[in-house]
């Protein structure tokens, strides 16, 4: 293993993609510190320290920025925008034909996707950025403190100030999305899940020091053991996949033959990845929003539906919260599955190519054997994906830990999928310079 990664600081290419890739996220991280224009730094810690974590309401964002969406910093949106976008335009291609024919003209039609993607990136930017500050002007960013200054983080209230704000966030967005698209062309690995991967690692530390402060070193102990468990657990699942066996048949082109070759179709047990817990999370925030800001003024009585969601549908350890949670993320893992693996289509393409599943005849048999495969392994793996995101909110019930539990959630999935896959792309390029990989 150590001669391997010796190998990988001896490749001058390698080992400058990586350094580039370093430099990225240091300067990523970097930005994540420093404020936005016209906040008032010392309130901002003075909540942060003494909310001890996110707001429930904030939570996903906050994970999704590495902490700088509570912090008002200028990457205080972090890479949320960009997800939010990219999610909608590949939904997109299933209302929309345009969308749909342009992802099918290869290259030049994906690029045009990802230009829309951008300009979307940019506008929810914008969308954002003026709810975020509406908010922390309101004094609603730290709900759970009575802190007077928790009301008092902007210093500055006029037009121009707000504007400069929404400007700055909004670019910081922008830098983002940009330093990501470098790191994909001139770094290693996917630039923008590597961003993501930085965001949700660096609230790890952290985390785990408020558990072993606020519960004692013995429970800190025995969630790092329990963690580690949950990592093993989610890479054997991450990994796991149904192959369903294609044999293509022999063809004469000339002179030459094609085909005749045996391979497979692999069907991943979560091939939703952690798309169904975002959609899940961004569903159920919206009754808590809704409720928000519809809280009557001091000395009135809210109305009966808004104590109704304030007490079951804003704590993550109310037993309703989780059961509607779980239930979400069951539904739309099968709703993301059937609009990013079409079986006609593959079925189809078989057999443009003549290809064909052993004992299925090619054509309609096909995609119905295709679609009752999916529908067999996407059961385990929406039942999977809901027990891993209801882990944060156990263990808060269970040990008082922070909502944002590390070893759990959007934050294990992501953290295990993106490191797999730079370990597999480094792996790659070690194999074709030295005919070795990582591991002998």
């Amino acid at each position: 293993m150590f001669n391997a990664i010796g190998r990988i600081f001896r490749t001058p290419d390698l080992r400058r993609k990586i350094g580039f890739t370093l430099g990225i996220v240091a300067l990523f991280r970097l930005g994540s510190f420093i404020p936005a224009p016209f906040v008032d730094f010392g309130n901002v810690q003075q909540c942060l320290a003494a909310n001890q974590g996110a707001s429930g309401l904030y939570e996903l964002v906050n994970l999704f920025s590495g902490g700088a969406l509570l912090q008002l910093s200028i990457f205080a949106l972090g890479i949320m925008p960009y997800i939010t976008a990219s999610i909608i335009v590949q939904l997109l291609r299933v209302v929309i034909p345009h969308f749909e024919t342009l992802y099918k003209e290869g290259q030049a039609g994906q690029a045009k996707l990802t230009q829309y993607t951008r300009y979307l990136t940019i506008a929810l930017g914008v969308l954002q950025s003026t709810t975020l500050i509406t908010v922390a002007r309101s004094g609603a960013l730290f709900p759970a403190n009575s802190d007077p200054s928790c009301s008092q983080l902007i210093t500055n209230d006029a037009w121009y100030a707000i504007m400069l704000m929404v400007v700055t966030m909004t670019a910081g967005t922008g830098l983002i999305m940009w330093l990501g698209e470098l790191i994909t062309e001139r770094g290693i690995g996917n630039g923008m899940s590597l961003l993501i991967f930085t965001s949700i690692a660096a609230t790890f530390p952290g985390s785990l020091w408020a558990i072993g402060i606020s519960r004692g070193w013995d429970v800190f102990a025995v969630v790092l053991a329990i963690g580690l468990l949950i990592v093993v657990a989610v890479v054997f699942v991450e990994q796991s996949q149904r192959r369903i066996p294609v044999q293509y048949a022999k063809r004469m082109v000339g002179r030459r033959t094609y085909g005749g070759n045996n391979t497979y179709i692999p069907i991943k047990v979560n091939m939703a990845g952690v798309v169904p817990v975002i959609f899940a999370s961004s569903l159920l925030y919206l009754p808590a929003l809704i409720a928000q800001f519809n809280q009557p003024a001091a000395g009135e009585t809210p109305q009966p539906w808004v104590v109704w969601i304030t007490n079951n549908l804003t704590k993550g350890d109310h037993p309703l919260y989780m059961l509607i949670y779980f239930l979400l993320i069951v539904g739309f893992t099968y709703f993301y599955v059937a609009i990013t693996f079409n079986p006609d289509e593959v079925a189809e393409n078989m057999k443009k190519y003549g290809g064909f599943i052993p004992g299925i005849r090619a054509g309609r048999p096909t995609a119905e054997y295709l679609d009752y495969v999916l529908t067999r392994v996407t059961l385990p793996g929406s039942l999977y994906l809901g027990l891993i995101a209801l882990l944060p909110l156990i263990f808060f019930a269970a040990v008082g830990a922070n909502q944002n539990f590390p070893f759990g959630g959007a934050s294990i999935l992501i953290i295990v999928g993106v490191g797999l896959e730079t370990v597999k792309q480094i792996d790659a390029q070690l194999q074709q310079r030295h005919y070795e990989g990582l591991l002998r």
